[in-house]
């Protein structure tokens, strides 16, 4: 925006797919999707030097990740009011063998 530093002048995080990735403009917002190269990933903030989330944001992106992973694993079952229970949430992409490993996908 005019008169301000660029937002997204920095390093991202980590890769993303750029050929999976777009942004569109809509009403004069831009929204940006980002396809991760490493599918269930979590990460801290999405530009380097931006700031992280906090501890709940986290815990609740690293919940949100892991019943992903588990809707796209088992599609015939309905994952949408399951719930992570306890403050230790399993790492998305090796929990159960991990992304592609014994759990499916």
């Amino acid at each position: 925006m005019k008169g301000n530093p660029p937002f997204l002048d920095g390093a991202l995080h980590r890769d993303a797919r750029v050929d999976e990735s777009l942004w569109t403009l809509e009403d004069g917002v831009l929204h940006v999707t980002l396809a991760k190269a490493e599918p269930g990933e979590a990460w801290p903030c999405v530009v380097e030097g931006h700031a992280p989330l906090s501890e709940d944001e986290a815990r609740r992106d690293a919940q949100r990740l892991l019943l992903e992973r588990f809707q796209h694993e088992h599609p015939g079952f309905d994952f949408s009011q399951a719930a992570v229970n306890g403050d230790e949430v399993p790492n998305a992409r090796t929990f159960l063998g991990g992304i592609g490993g014994a759990g499916g996908g």
